[in-house]
Order: C-alpha cells, then structure tokens, then sequence
C-alpha cells in the first residue's frame, strides 16, 4: 500500500467520523447542524485535490533534496581543491621568508672584495638574518651540549669515556645540529654521550 492509498483511507475514514458526529448532533438541534454541515463540507478536501497536495509537496521535497545534493557536491570539490592547493602552495610563506637570504648572497658573491675579514663578516651577518628568519617561521636550534642524553632530542654516535661521574650520560659534544620546528623535532641532534 503506498503513501496515496494510506492518506485517502485516513481521509475516508474521517469523512465517516464527520457523518456519525453530524448524526449525532441532528438530533440535538437541526438548525445547528445544518451551519455545522455547511462548514465541514467547505473544510473537506476531496481525494483528488488531497492527492494534488502530496504530489506538489514531494515535488518541493525533491527539488529541495537534489539542491541540498548539488551543494554538498560543490563543497566537496571546492574542499579538494582548497586542500590541494595547500600542499602545493604550502611552503610558500616560507620560500618568501628566505628569498631575503638569498639575495644577500647575491651580493656577497658578485662582490669583488679581497678583505678576509669584510667577507667574513658579511658572511655571519647572512647567518644571523637566516637564523632570525628561520626562528621567525618556528624553526629552533637543539642545544645539547652538557645537558642528560636525550633520545627525544638527541642522537648517540659516539661514547667518550670520562672520569668524572658528573658527566656520564651527559652531552659531551654536538657533531650535527638538530632542530625542531613548533616544539616538533624535525632533526634529531648527533652527539657524543659521556660514558
């Protein structure tokens, strides 16, 4: 039985309702009960036009269902897309931050300077402005030296007997930098561990 058959049965079944309930009041007062008839017969939907009702409402039903798949399928590609561009373009905030860098070391190569120590101290002013720019994009340099060995942090290639007891299982050296990038190792640290 479909959802048609079903609404005209209930509609039957309260028409019947309606007549025994009108039944009932014409014997109470036959006056009353003609106002009462002409009422419920205006507020009465014939089957035809009740079927009429369902079907304009599932077409509304439907329509809003296809508009609400239509959009969902939009939000989906515009999220695939969104996210893939996030992945190609994703380091660009850093590729930018360094180009600065870079360019100093433009100049420092087209320079024709033969002082050691001007070029020496060129070179350490480009490392520092790199290592602002890197702290500034939160990239942090390990520090381990005479700190406790580490394995979150460090990483052990060599063991160097010592005779003191305050240094054994402490950082005797730095072979490698390491670094973390947002409290994240990106670079374990190479070291010599106190043995």
């Amino acid at each position: 039985m479909n959802e048609k058959d079903i609404n005209i049965e209930k509609q039957t079944e309260e028409n019947m309702n309606n007549s025994v309930k009108d039944n009932e009041k014409d014997t109470e007062n036959k006056s009353c009960n003609s106002e009462n008839n002409k009422n419920e017969n205006t507020e009465k939907v014939s089957p035809s036009e009740n079927t009429e009702n369902i079907e304009e409402e599932l077409k509304q039903l439907k329509d809003s269902y296809l508009r609400k798949i239509a959009e969902f399928e939009n939000y989906k590609k515009r999220t695939l897309k969104e996210k893939t561009e996030l992945i190609l373009n994703g380091s660009e905030k850093t590729i930018t931050a360094i180009l600065p860098v870079l360019d100093d070391f433009e100049r420092a190569i087209t320079d024709k300077s033969d002082d050691p120590k001007a070029i020496k101290e060129g070179i350490q002013l480009i490392y520092n402005k790199f290592n602002k720019i890197l702290e500034g994009i939160g990239v942090n340099k390990i520090e381990p030296v005479g700190k406790d060995f580490d394995v979150d942090y460090h990483e052990a290639v060599a063991m160097i007997p010592t005779g003191e007891d305050d240094k054994k299982g402490k950082v005797i050296d730095c072979i490698q930098t390491g670094y973390t990038l947002n409290n994240k190792v990106i670079r374990h640290a190479k070291v010599a561990v106190g043995q």
